[in-house]
């Protein structure tokens, strides 16, 4: 897909379009994950996202939020829709100054493909995340903004 096709802010909404995210420029990550806790919070076999630095991402509406402990050991904050229960946004400690946001809940289906699949030991034996650029891995790896090194 060519950059261009892909709009500089990018709207999500939860299902009752109460509570929305508008989210500006290209995304620092877009990801698979595999852990349980995403599969419970999507009702599939996996969970696709984008993350933004929280800068560039402005949500408005009524929300509830929900703490658990990820599977990283980490805690993550999810805000969802108190009407339809649509989850739109989370944040994870351990990855300070990102927000995600569930691909699902965009309204423009034009998006970049995933570039990360992680805790893949979880991943059910029917699911294949392809392309050539796509890293795997059971953790996730760290998120690197432009020009940063680890």
């Amino acid at each position: 897909m060519e950059t261009s096709s892909v709009p500089s802010l990018h709207i999500a909404t939860c299902r009752c379009g109460q509570l929305q995210a508008q989210c500006e420029g290209d995304p620092v990550r877009v990801s698979v994950c595999h852990c349980l806790a995403c599969q419970k919070r999507s009702g599939s076999a996996f969970a696709t996202q984008a993350r933004w630095p929280d800068d560039k991402v402005r949500v408005t509406g009524m929300s509830k939020t929900w703490v658990r402990t990820a599977d990283s050991g980490n805690r993550a904050t999810y805000r969802f829709c108190p009407e339809c229960g649509s989850t739109l946004a989370y944040v994870v400690e351990g990855w300070p100054g990102v927000t995600a946001i569930p691909l699902g809940a965009f309204v423009d289906p034009q998006f970049h493909a995933p570039r990360h699949s992680v805790y893949e030991h979880r991943k059910h034996g029917w699911v294949a995340i392809l392309g050539e650029d796509v890293e795997h891995s059971s953790v996730p790896s760290p998120i690197r903004r432009p020009g940063q090194t680890l």
